[in-house]
């Protein structure tokens, strides 16, 4: 097993959805499939995983609050990254566990944030649909890239490396969007705190 593909697949994954990556390997070791550390097998990380996964996909296909989730996650997801690239680095010795450590936090961390930018772009559209679609093409993908990062690590770091490209060229496409629909937040937080009425919508194009 290549062990940088794997961890830098696995960190990945758990930026777009730790808790259902967390799963996914969860369920992989127990059905003897890839090569998934022993320690992810346990009925604690089973049902805890489990557990999170299914409020997580509910709460992260809800728009506005699914940017509070992805707020609050934003250590989460890097930590949870970084300990499942230890889990595969264990047997290697304490130089390979910093560099898996390194490794699955920082790649969750982009992921995470590639993530958090997409939602903030799509949230500003009027059509209600693109939020679900989007959450759970993220769901399917972190499951894929989990699944190949213990059978097929290097197919794994090949598809990562499109998305993480992919990703990072769409949010700096929609970077304007994002920025205008924050400002706008934040003047609606700041009338409803003074007690001003709502400002009005823009003008059409």
């Amino acid at each position: 097993m290549d062990l940088t593909a794997t961890t830098i697949s696995v960190g990945y994954a758990s930026g777009l959805n730790a808790y259902g990556t967390t799963l996914m390997l969860c369920l992989l070791a127990r059905a003897g499939i890839g090569d998934v550390p022993h320690d992810l097998t346990s009925d604690p990380i089973l049902y805890g995983s489990g557990v999170m996964f299914l409020i997580e996909a509910v709460v992260d296909k809800i728009p506005y609050l699914d940017n509070a989730w992805d707020a609050l996650h934003t250590i989460i997801r890097p930590v949870i990254g970084s300990i499942l690239g230890i889990q595969f680095a264990d047997a290697d010795g304490a130089a390979s566990q910093v560099a898996a450590v390194g490794t699955a936090g920082s790649t969750a961390l982009v992921s995470h944030t590639i993530k958090a930018g997409l939602r903030l772009g799509i949230n500003v559209s009027p059509e209600p649909f693109s939020n679900f679609i989007v959450s759970t093409g993220e769901d399917i993908t972190a499951g894929a890239v989990s699944t190949l990062a213990v059978t097929h690590p290097l197919i794994a770091i090949s598809v990562v490396s499109v998305l993480l490209f992919a990703g990072i060229t769409v949010v700096i496409l929609l970077a304007k969007r994002i920025r205008r629909s924050v400002r706008n937040r934040r003047e609606r937080r700041r009338r409803k705190r003074e007690g001003l009425p709502p400002p009005d919508p823009p003008d059409p194009p």
